[in-house]
Parts: structure tokens; C-alpha cells; sequence
């Protein structure tokens, strides 16, 4: 990739990925819920997908809102 890119696209590179992490992560975590009964490995398995689409998702909303408060996901609880 070697595109000069200038502030607003990079800008909407940042969001787009933010959208495409978002909705992985809900599409793999209603996969594990799908197959907690059925087949626990898969579902262990979409469990840890969604959790590595969930910091990609931080990390993007912390480029696009620093300092704000921290994404929560559904089902999760923070611990502090």
C-alpha cells in the first residue's frame, strides 16, 4: 500500500474499519450463544473471535474518541 492518503480518508478508513469490527464481533458472539449447547469447542472458539474483534474495537474507538469512556459490549461486565 503505498497510497498518499489525506486526513479525511484516513478518517474514514478508521470508521469503516470501527463499523466492520462492530458488526464481526456481534455476528461471532451470536455464533458462540448458537453453538453453546450444540458444540462448545466451536463455541469456545467464536468466543475468542469476538473477543479479538472487541479490542480491535476499542482500540479503533480510542483513535476515534481519546480519553472517552470505554466501549461496552453486550453481556460483558467491567470490572474495575
Amino acid at each position: 500500500m503505498t497510497d498518499v492518503v489525506d486526513a479525511d480518508e484516513l478518517w474514514r478508513r478508521i470508521r469503516r474499519g470501527r463499523e466492520r469490527a462492530a458488526a464481526e464481533e456481534r455476528s461471532w458472539r451470536e455464533r458462540a450463544q448458537h453453538l453453546t449447547a450444540t458444540d462448545p469447542d466451536g463455541a469456545r472458539e467464536a468466543a475468542v473471535r469476538a473477543r479479538a474483534f472487541e479490542a480491535v474495537l476499542r482500540v479503533l474507538e480510542e483513535i476515534i474518541s481519546p480519553g472517552g469512556p470505554p466501549a461496552t459490549t453486550e453481556g460483558v461486565k467491567q470490572v474495575t
